[in-house]
């Protein structure tokens, strides 16, 4: 059987480009290499892109700059249907030329992003425009994922449960910082979570229990985004993760997870530092199965599997909750649709090998493609032929357009 060639794509342009190197490496060394070739594909904090064998293995991005002889920058080539990274060679002796060299053609995408330029709809768009499979959700479920008060809205406008919330915008913060704080305390009272609306892995994140610490978190948050969230706070509420996956009518929900935290909410730290660092979302503390009754269970499934339809999602996503314990409340965090370490630590627990998640990821990417290309794109109408332009052009009021 001929192997498949698998782009590990990850890294970019993000505040989260580490943990994305972690859980690309991570999964690279859980690839069935009688199935795959593993072509990884790293885009630098400058956008510039690299592939190379190095970029398979943690030290390399510990010290970047000593492993670049290793590597070649590259770039797609965007022909719809081509799959080609391309490079450009310098050739001859006095008189250089530049030649373009296919060094890998890619037959499926495996998207390993977090955050923005990756997980926020426009790499997806890319590789759209580009006629690839990817194993990711696509353009629309990608950016209402990535954009917190979008997601906010787009769950309380399907009548799902969601926090209280209020958002603001770098410049109303800055031109009117005290009316700010004063209408959001008005609006939610205290505690508040602050957030930047287009970050995860809790970069940014902080609690307020008072105005002084609102305009501490505001201050923070802005750093990192123009658009935040501010969401009224749970005093103590437990926190649970479940995973989707599939494709279309495909769906099923993994085993719930109950995340423990030592302070008011799961920072950057206790995500991805306090375990050593190396393993990415594996190594949170938690309990999992979560210790839940039936009911609960059932309902965190459900949901999942809703909004997993909802946003036409595709591959592995991560839904969030909060649970209340004073009203029994359960509350939509959020969802990450390319979530850290690809949840696959969810789905061992159910009983599907890292291996065997990542050919789920593959299929699924080939099925929403061929989908996708089953769709007729080459309608034919009689419209230039009778179109008469003006001076004013194809818009202008001078257009004819044959009408009877």
């Amino acid at each position: 059987m001929e192997k498949k060639q698998l782009g590990i794509i990850f890294g970019s342009r993000s505040c989260e480009r580490e943990v994305s190197v972690i859980s690309a490496v991570q999964m690279m060394h859980h690839i069935d290499r009688e199935r795959y070739d593993a072509i990884p594909v790293y885009i630098d904090e400058d956008g510039v892109w690299y592939t190379g064998e190095a970029l398979e293995h943690i030290e390399t991005f510990q010290h970047f700059g000593q492993h670049l002889r290793e590597l070649r920058k590259v770039r797609l080539d965007m022909t719809a249907g081509s799959g080609a990274l391309l490079a450009t060679e310098i050739t001859g002796g006095l008189i250089q030329r530049e030649k373009t060299v296919i060094v890998a053609r890619i037959d499926v995408f495996v998207v390993v992003m977090h955050g923005l330029n990756g997980e926020d709809g426009t790499l997806q768009g890319m590789l759209e425009l580009a006629n690839i499979p990817y194993s990711s959700t696509g353009v629309g479920g990608s950016a209402i994922g990535m954009d917190k008060i979008l997601m906010k809205q787009f769950f309380r406008g399907a009548g799902l449960p969601v926090l209280e919330g209020e958002w603001t915008t770098r410049g109303a913060f800055q031109r009117d910082p005290e009316g700010e704080i004063e209408r959001i305390g008005k609006a939610l009272g205290y505690p508040v979570f602050v957030k930047p609306a287009n970050l995860g892995s809790s970069i940014g994140v902080s609690r307020a229990d008072n105005p002084e610490e609102l305009r501490e978190s505001l201050e923070l948050a802005v750093e990192y985004d123009r658009r935040i969230l501010i969401e009224r706070g749970l005093n103590h509420p437990l926190e649970f993760n479940c995973s989707v996956l599939g494709y279309d009518d495909e769906v099923e929900a993994s085993p719930i997870e109950m995340p423990i935290s030592g302070d008011q909410f799961l920072d950057f730290h206790e995500k991805y530092l306090s375990g050593g660092g190396s393993k990415g979302m594996a190594s949170l503390h938690r309990v999992l199965p979560a210790p839940i009754g039936d009911e609960l269970k059932n309902t965190i499934q459900e949901t999942s599997k809703r909004i997993f339809r909802m946003l036409d999602c595709k591959g592995v996503v991560r839904i969030d909750y909060m649970y209340d314990r004073e009203s029994e409340s359960l509350y939509i965090t959020e969802i990450n649709t390319i979530p850290g370490s690809l949840s696959f630590y969810l789905w061992e627990n159910a009983g599907l090998r890292y291996s065997r998640l990542i050919d789920r990821l593959v299929d699924y990417a080939e099925k929403a493609h061929a989908e996708k290309n089953a769709s007729n794109y080459a309608y034919s109408s009689d419209i230039l032929n009778q179109a008469v332009l003006g001076s004013k052009g194809a818009k202008g009021s001078k257009t004819g357009m044959g009408r009877k």
